[in-house]
């Protein structure tokens, strides 16, 4: 019960930082990868110092094992650098002390899954928790539409991630992702008969 304080504690600060950066204009935060590594990040640390507080050698074999974490290619995505801690402090936790390693597996699980449920609860009253990015490293099913005017349905849409006005060819295109490919395919068939669309381009994941 006194463990669960603290847990409680870096999930609430790491949400209200999350907050905090999306009111301060700071859109990147609302992604899932941001808003999940928020969450998780805070718990890595806290089992990290539990698991090497008090023993020097096991702080320097620690240091050298989170540097693999370090790869020659680019990490994409914030949670997948996050999620590679993740496992390595999960087996460094183990092998000294079991418990921290189960309860930081238990958060980790409850958090991807429960930020999962929570924006599918929302998305029934056509709200969104996080926002999809397609700089997350993840595919996302995605819209192009190239139009010759503003389409208000489109420019309406909680979907919609970018617009690019082409003045010189009097040509407007609108780029859409989707997490949900019926969503994509509803939404495709609202606007397929817009005279003033010229090409519709779709990707699925």
């Amino acid at each position: 019960m006194d463990e669960l304080k603290p847990i409680l504690l870096m999930l609430t600060s790491g949400l209200l930082i999350r907050y905090a950066l999306i009111f301060a204009g700071q859109s990147w935060a609302r992604s899932y990868a941001q808003t999940v590594s928020f969450m998780i990040l805070p718990i890595i640390t806290y089992v990290i110092t539990k698991t090497i507080s008090g023993n020097i050698a096991l702080s320097l074999g620690m240091i050298g094992a989170l540097s693999i974490v370090r790869f020659r290619h680019p990490v994409k995505s914030a949670l997948e650098l996050i999620i590679y801690f993740d496992l390595i402090t999960i087996g460094i936790a183990t092998s000294v002390r079991t418990k921290w390693a189960i309860q930081l597996i238990l958060c980790t699980l409850l958090i991807l899954i429960l930020v999962k449920i929570f924006q599918l609860i929302l998305k029934k009253n056509d709200k969104s928790f996080y926002s999809v990015s397609f700089n997350e490293g993840s595919d996302v099913n995605s819209l192009e539409v190239l139009s010759t005017k503003n389409l208000d349905v489109i420019e309406n849409n909680n979907h919609l991630k970018t617009i690019v006005n082409n003045l010189n060819k009097n040509e407007i295109i609108y780029r859409l992702i989707f997490e949900n490919k019926e969503n994509l395919i509803d939404f495709k068939k609202k606007i397929e008969n817009i005279n003033e669309i010229k090409k519709i381009d779709v990707n699925y994941l």
